[in-house]
């Protein structure tokens, strides 16, 4: 396999880059369009996690990554087939977002 050598213009994104903070919620931009029924957004929000969403996961069965994608399903209202066509690297930026809850 062929090794490809990071671009000097090419950076790891941190939060700032792909995250809004409003009151009470996250606008989270995805890598790219994400299709939802008819429409695709390049954008999701999720609303801040309160206690009853802890509540919620703790209660909850499965593994901790089961776990966590139904609370991410609740703060973004999205379904499970939708949360799971997500790429990992707008997954990933969904969980910087709801850890930037927590700070």
């Amino acid at each position: 396999m062929a090794r490809t050598e990071a671009k000097p213009d090419d950076k790891k994104q941190s939060p700032e880059d792909f995250v809004q903070y409003g009151e009470g919620y996250a606008d989270i931009t995805l890598s790219r369009p994400l299709k939802i029924g008819d429409t695709f957004v390049s954008a999701v929000r999720m609303r801040e996690p309160e206690l009853r969403d802890n509540l919620a996961f703790d209660k909850a069965r499965g593994t901790d990554a089961e776990k966590e994608v139904t609370v991410f399903c609740n703060l973004l209202e999205m379904s499970p087939e939708q949360i799971h066509r997500l790429p990992l690297r707008d997954y990933r930026r969904v969980s910087a977002a709801y850890m930037g809850f927590l700070d």
